[in-house]
């Protein structure tokens, strides 16, 4: 062991690398120049479950007198996603409570009731189907990897984004994210038991349908 290892600990390669020693058919994709960021693919059925990073910029100007200085910021983020064929087009999005989600709740936002006071008490609901998305979070062992994990974006994404890479009008993207790095092997793998859970419970409530999307992400 390397005296860098000793002191800093194994690299996210190494640990993704591990993690797909753990999981069924998970594959290790390094990254590169033209390849973009490492990546973890894990095969479920006929849906591939995509781990990578990206990262986001923004540019700052302020402002003393006659000088403008210009300053630019990265935020790095942890991302899970998967393609899959819709039925109905349901949309749900959860993260934790928080002032700003709080404040979110003040201008209209749904919050949706699901039956497990425990759970609502620790984050907040949204969606365009209360029916379908209560049937969705029924499922207890959902509703058990959320609470396990400390921060959570889980949404439901079409491409309605200008940036967004263009699906065909069925399809639509099963989204995790989270600044910072995740180097934690069960945290991890506890996200993909989510994706694959949440997966196959759209499918029982007809939500989703158990074919393949053929999309590349």
């Amino acid at each position: 062991m390397s005296i860098l290892k000793r002191i800093f600990g194994p690299s996210q390669e190494e640990i993704w690398q591990q993690l797909c020693d753990e999981i069924p058919n998970a594959e290790f994709v390094k990254g590169g120049f033209w390849r973009g960021s490492n990546r973890v693919v894990v095969t479920v059925k006929q849906w591939k479950i995509i781990l990578d990073t990206h990262t986001t910029s923004q540019t700052n100007s302020t402002t003393y007198g006659f000088n403008t200085t210009i300053t630019t910021s990265t935020t790095r983020y942890t991302r899970i996603r998967t393609a899959y064929v819709s039925n109905d087009g349901l949309r749900f999005k959860i993260h934790r409570r928080g002032w700003f989600a709080e404040l979110g709740k003040l201008f209209g936002r749904q919050d949706i009731q699901v039956g497990d006071p425990e759970f609502e008490s620790n984050f907040i609901i949204q969606g365009n189907d209360e029916t379908k998305v209560r049937q969705l979070f029924a499922n207890a062992r959902i509703r058990e990897l959320i609470l396990q994990q400390p921060s959570i974006v889980f949404e439901i994404k079409d491409n309605e984004d200008f940036f967004a890479q263009r699906f065909p009008s069925d399809v639509d993207e099963l989204y995790f994210e989270v600044t910072g790095t995740i180097e934690d092997v069960e945290r991890l793998k506890s996200l993909f038991e989510l994706f694959t859970q949440t997966l196959k419970q759209l499918c029982r409530i007809g939500s989703a349908y158990e074919d393949d999307p053929n999309i590349e992400l």
